[in-house]
């Protein structure tokens, strides 16, 4: 009986800590304040203790480097998240000098490609056949995880520069990996380790019908990391000649987690354990590849899209499931705005999605506000800024007066986010004007038509005649809103991410 009572009361214990947890997760987003979002709430929110400003439940801190290698690296931005709630998806910033390859690996995760500069060729496993794809600036393309990939850049003088989402969704729980996703190289040797490697070497041989000595001598080779020259004497010649082998056989080494190289000046008859033959051998012939809807998807080109919207003053565009299907099984959306100098993206919000983004060209302001109608961040961005936007907070863009100011971004949802204006033209407050929105701010409707028909733009506004508190900057924040700022903004430098001019 006792230990029956020792056990419920421990039950109770965890119930109770349970409830408290999440309970205080939820009141802390509500700003301390519950349903009314008022009362003291927004002080701590402010104050960098424990509201979302002030702490890394959705805060961008760090990143960190994945692959580091003379040829190119890779690097993760981290995305603060509470213990009860991790974010979706990381952004990831890829950079590859030329002629030089990102070898052979699939994810445990999506991942969306968007060309920021230069030329990628990329191949990928795609329904049981190979895919490969010549990318240029402004396209997007699609890695479903699991899919064996490559990514090449082939340009002569031109390094490139490749943003990323990874949808970390389908990782099934490998969260404790500190890039939050995991990679399988496909090929390896000492740097980085293949996923080959992990076998017994005789169950590896048997595998491939080779001795244990052919099979250590092509797992060895590659000491030189992830991302590696394809010419001269740095390159590992393995890899050109992946490279040069035809689609088939490359489809074949994705599927079957096979690189090896022919051995130079054979005779025209195959060597006992030449690529193709051990690939036939072990798995069959390859299959007929007429069916086009093998051949994967293409990309789809930002830059080249109409507009969604467009004024005087900027314009907008956005790519989701219906414009891009490959979106869908991620579940991401992309989108791209430019401002002229001085305009603003109008104060909105996105019901649908939280958005991530990152600071292409110019720089401007960016303003979140809580749920509470306190200010959460008021902070100038400026080239490799990335930033990012929880889901229902208002917030709005400001390029300042120097010039255009551009940002590309992901959202959590492919679906239409269908963003709500607050202020303009057709905005919610235009479309609820009436006495009950009258009533609500202690005006009679004759004021609340003069203030509404004031702005006759939408969506994006022009910008004001007067800046207050000087061109373009800011009004100075209160000491405890300056603590929250730079936890909620992170520069990546242009060094370093994008080779921004």
């Amino acid at each position: 009986m006792g230990k029956i009572s020792a056990v419920f009361l421990a039950l109770l214990v965890v119930c109770f800590t349970l409830v408290a947890t999440v309970g205080g997760f939820y009141n802390q987003d509500e700003g301390g304040a519950g349903i009314g979002g008022g009362g003291k709430g927004g002080e701590r929110e402010e104050g960098g203790g424990e509201g979302v400003g002030g702490n890394s439940r959705f805060l961008l801190r760090e990143s960190l480097d994945v692959v580091r290698t003379d040829a190119g690296h890779m690097r993760v931005i981290r995305n603060g998240g509470h213990r009860l709630w991790r974010s979706p998806m990381q952004m990831g910033l890829i950079t590859m000098e030329p002629n030089s390859l990102f070898i052979p690996q699939y994810l445990d995760s999506n991942l969306i490609l968007f060309v920021r500069r230069g030329e990628a060729r990329i191949g990928h496993v795609y329904k049981d056949d190979f895919a490969e794809r010549h990318l240029k600036t402004g396209d997007l393309y699609t890695i479903a995880s699991g899919s064996a990939f490559y990514l090449v850049n082939a340009a002569e003088g031109q390094k490139l520069y490749i943003i990323c989402s990874i949808e970390t969704s389908e990782n099934y729980g490998w969260h404790w990996h500190q890039h939050g996703f995991r990679s399988f190289f496909v090929g390896g040797g000492t740097n980085p380790t293949s996923i080959l490697s992990g076998f017994d070497p005789l169950t590896m041989s048997t595998a491939f019908n080779v001795s244990v000595d052919e099979l250590r001598d092509f797992t060895t080779r590659q000491h030189l990391g992830p991302i590696v020259y394809l010419s001269d004497s740095r390159a590992p010649s393995m890899w050109s000649k992946f490279l040069d082998l035809k689609e088939h056989q490359r489809l074949a080494h994705l599927k079957r987690v096979v690189h090896a190289e022919e051995e130079a000046n054979q005779d025209e008859e195959q060597p006992t354990w030449s690529f193709r033959k051990l690939l036939i051998s072990i798995f069959g012939e390859e299959k007929n590849r007429d069916d086009d809807d093998t051949r994967g998807p293409e990309a789809c080109n930002i830059y080249e899209r109409k507009a969604d919207f467009k004024n005087d003053y900027g314009w907008s565009k956005a790519v989701d499931e219906n414009d891009y299907s490959p979106l869908r099984h991620s579940d991401i959306g992309v989108y791209l705005v430019n401002l002229t100098a001085g305009s603003m993206m109008a104060p909105h919000v996105n019901p649908r999605a939280v958005e991530y983004g990152i600071v292409l060209r110019g720089t401007g302001r960016i303003q979140i506000v809580f749920p509470n109608g306190s200010l959460a961040m008021d902070a100038q961005v400026k080239e490799g800024d990335a930033f990012w936007i929880p889901r229902y907070f208002p917030f709005c863009q400001i390029a300042s007066r120097a010039g255009p100011f551009e940002f590309f971004g992901f959202t959590t949802s492919s679906r239409d986010n269908r963003p709500q204006f607050l202020v303009g033209a057709n905005s919610l407050l235009d479309n609820m004007r009436g006495p009950e929105l009258a009533a609500a701010f202690g005006v009679d409707e004759e004021r609340l038509g003069e203030i509404l028909d004031a702005q006759r733009e939408s969506t994006i506004l022009p910008s004001s005649p007067v800046t207050p508190s000087g061109e373009g900057e800011p009004t100075k924040p209160s000491s405890r809103e300056e603590r929250a700022v730079p936890k909620m903004i992170r520069s990546f430098g242009s060094d370093m991410i994008m080779g921004f001019d």
